[in-house]
């Protein structure tokens, strides 16, 4: 059932994408024809998280394929909070493609076979559920920070033009919103990393690649609210700090992979 389930997903989150792309040139009905292809892709993810989860027993994205399903759910609902308005058309430009290729990733790495996992489903979504929706928010931030600098080279380039026909958003606002999502993400991560190392202590295990990428993500992204809201960083500084901090975020990804 959940793998029957993939395809007509990934049919929307592709046409999701590829309408985006149109968007640029012609936006109107590209961008409302690519919200569909996002909204119907997500409930059709939904029903197949939903699906792997009865079928399962017990937490069933415990593998490293599967969560990389579970990410793509989290990243794309993430978006959905805002993404779906017309001047947040352009993000999902860098949302979409993302979502598309790791959700085809996922399948092929055997996510949609739902393998449960010997820890308790307790921990589970603890420290994966947590975690994983953290650097889903965190990938948003740091697609909100690229769309900033992307957006303010295109002014200074006199580029205003093309900003005022796709309606993107202004500087500020992508700016305080990059911020806003670190700070509601910032407690997910720190709970789940949490989570990971007083597992590891009690099973007196020892720090390998993965942790240590974990902590210093969340190492970044502490000095990141700490410049931010302390030192007064705005702007450039804000946004190459937050897309910066991706590179940990990717890293916490695709370790998992390298140690398979």
């Amino acid at each position: 059932m959940a793998e029957a389930l993939f395809w007509p997903a990934l049919v929307a989150y592709g046409e999701a994408a590829v309408a985006y792309a149109g968007n640029v040139h012609r936006p109107g009905t590209f961008g409302r024809l690519a919200t569909w292809g996002v909204r119907i892709g997500w409930l059709v993810q939904t029903a197949l998280l939903a699906a792997q989860a009865v079928e399962a027993d017990g937490f069933p994205w415990g593998t490293w394929a599967g969560s990389l399903n579970l990410f793509v759910w989290f990243v794309v609902g993430v978006y959905l909070v805002w993404g779906c308005r017309p001047r947040y058309r352009v993000l999902g430009l860098a949302v979409m493609p993302l979502a598309a290729a790791v959700f085809v990733l996922s399948y092929a790495a055997g996510g949609m076979e739902g393998d449960g996992s010997d820890y308790s489903t307790f921990f589970l979504l603890a420290h994966v559920g947590l975690l994983l929706a953290a650097l889903a928010g965190l990938t948003l931030a740091a697609a909100l920070a690229g769309l900033y600098l992307w957006q303010e080279r295109r002014l200074k380039r006199h580029r205003a033009a093309g900003l005022l026909r796709l309606g993107a958003p202004s500087l500020v606002s992508l700016d305080e919103l990059a911020a806003r999502v670190v700070v509601f993400a910032f407690p997910a991560l720190t709970l789940g990393i949490a989570a990971g190392l007083v597992r590891l202590a009690a099973e007196g295990g020892s720090l390998d690649a993965l942790v240590a990428a974990g902590v210093a993500t969340w190492v970044l992204y502490c000095v990141f609210l700490l410049l931010r809201y302390a030192a007064g960083w705005r702007g450039r500084r804000s946004a190459r700090l937050v897309l910066a901090g991706f590179v940990f975020v990717a890293s916490v990804l695709v370790l998992p992979f390298v140690h398979l």
